[in-house]
This record gives C-alpha cells, structure tokens and sequence, in this order.
C-alpha cells in the first residue's frame, strides 16, 4: 500500500467513515504504538507503523497485507 492511499484510508478514518464493501478494513490500537503485534491463530506478525498528519493530528498506521486491515495509532494529542 503506497503512501497517498493510506492517507485517503486514514482521512476517511478522521471523518468516522465505514470503509465501503471491498475496502481495507481499519482497526483502531492503542495510541502511541510504533510496532502493532496482529495475531492470526498461533502466528504473531509484527506491523510497523508510520507516521502521518492527517486532518491536523498525527497518527501512526500500518498495513497488515495478511488480514488486508489497517492499524491505526494516535501519535499525539493535538
């Protein structure tokens, strides 16, 4: 997933839009995460998160082609 359809992703996230049928699903994690663990049966991923700005806050989020989900992180409290 490139750079400017993640930010489309978490735009949509901000305005609390469900993603369509067919889109990427988005799973909210704790804020301040860098590094998401997703666990799928026995098998632990490890899902780095970026850093982005988004509607004036920041956020962190990485994609999980696995479970094609996004995780989403606050990064700051603006």
């Amino acid at each position: 997933m490139n750079e400017s359809e993640m930010i489309k992703i978490l735009e949509r996230f901000c305005l609390k839009n469900d993603p369509a049928e067919g889109e990427v699903k988005v799973t909210r994690v704790q804020d301040y995460k860098t590094v998401y663990i997703e666990q799928i049966g026995k098998i632990g991923r490890s899902i780095l998160l970026n850093e982005y700005k988004v509607a004036g806050k920041t956020y962190r989020a990485g994609y999980s082609s696995q479970s094609d989900t996004v995780f989403v992180s606050q990064a700051s409290r603006d």
